[in-house]
């Protein structure tokens, strides 16, 4: 393994969104990350093992933690590691004997990193929830959308993998810089929250209406939105400044606005806008707007984007056992991460982590 975090030990207990994407996440920057697997789950993601991304650079053993001997098999892996990461529900972990105070107990040094939604505690730990829901409650949701419609959805990134997995690797992370045996609780609806934190600062200020759409940064200025195309594509626009919306103006072909930023005159701003972009097609503004600073770009489809000439010179995305992906990231200067083994089959590298780990060599057949 490669990266910043090589030689660092994690035990992942199987779960489904943002947990495997922070033990992906520590993977991709070089640690050792073993998967325990559900021996009598199959698991609920829609693709086959070999197309979980969230699983790659992991290695697989699966374990029934009902079952004493397995139960110790995966304590013996969190006395040996340096990170454990569980999804369960508030207290699943501790039914099965597995919870804080056992593997502590084991490894006095171990940084227990829990994901939850609602977090371990409060009214409604004990429910289920998703993404979705979780950013309801924050109130982040209720400002994502335009103001004659209703909240839009973010796909899943803004809560599960946002707010919630890498405040979980951003949570182990501070953990073990402070010599680790502690509990890492990071809940979805807390770090949805703590993402916003600058939108409370304008509100606190006057700068930030509680309503949808009617802000700099919501949909609600014309210079800060999406623009159709003559062929039904679209163009995002975010000059906010005013040198460089002087220079979107000029490449764009209309007169000057010095009052742009004033929300009277944003009805009839929008409306020239979006008569503008109408005449040519995503491809022609693209080009007109190519190497300026007026901050407009075209919204590429994931495919498209993996193709763009600046993400492609970067290597954003790669190809990596047969499989189109992101590439790990962040990216360091003296320890690079890379891609190492693709996801793997549940308990496929069983002999080995048993070997690796425990010093265990099954015996010969």
């Amino acid at each position: 393994m490669t990266g910043p975090l090589s030689g660092l030990k994690v035990v992942e207990l199987a779960g489904i969104g943002p947990a495997p994407f922070c033990g992906m996440f520590l993977a991709d920057l070089g640690a050792d990350v073993v998967r325990v697997d559900r021996r009598r789950s199959p698991g609920i993601s829609p693709v086959p093992p070999r197309l979980d991304l969230l699983n790659r650079g992991k290695r697989s053993i699966a374990l029934d933690l009902k079952e004493p001997a397995d139960l110790a098999v995966a304590l013996d892996l969190a006395a040996r590691a340096d990170v454990l990461l569980e999804g369960y529900r508030p207290g699943v972990a501790e039914r099965l004997g597995i919870g804080p105070d056992a593997c502590l107990a084991r490894q006095p040094r171990l940084v227990y990193g829990r994901m939850t939604g609602w977090g371990q505690d409060g009214p409604r730990a004990q429910t289920a929830g998703h993404d979705i829901t979780y950013l309801a409650v924050s109130g982040v949701l209720h400002g994502i959308g335009r103001a004659d419609g209703p909240p839009q959805i973010p796909v899943n990134l803004l809560g599960d993998f946002a707010g919630g997995a890498m405040y979980l690797a951003a949570g182990v992370l501070a953990a073990l810089w402070g010599g680790g045996g502690q509990v890492v609780d990071a809940a979805i609806v807390d770090g949805a929250a703590h993402l916003s934190t600058m939108l409370w600062g304008f509100m606190a200020g006057g700068a930030w209406r509680d309503r949808r759409g009617m802000n700099l940064l919501d949909s609600g200025a014309p210079f800060y939105d999406v623009y159709a195309t003559a062929d039904g594509r679209h163009m995002a626009v975010g000059p906010l400044e005013p040198q460089f919306f002087a220079e979107f103006m000029t490449r764009l072909g209309l007169p000057a606005e010095p009052s742009y930023l004033d929300p009277a005159g944003w009805p009839v701003l929008r409306s020239a806008l979006s008569t503008a972009f109408g005449t040519r097609t995503q491809a022609e503004w693209a080009e007109v707007f190519a190497g300026s600073d007026a901050c407009v770009e075209p919204v590429l489809p994931m495919r498209s984007a993996a193709r763009d000439e600046h993400l492609a010179s970067r290597g954003t995305y790669v190809e990596h056992d047969g499989v189109l992906q992101p590439a790990p990231a962040p990216r360091f200067s003296g320890t690079p991460a890379a891609l190492s083994r693709p996801p793997a089959e549940p308990d496929e590298h069983r002999a080995e982590i048993l070997h690796d780990w425990l010093g265990i060599t099954p015996p010969k057949s």
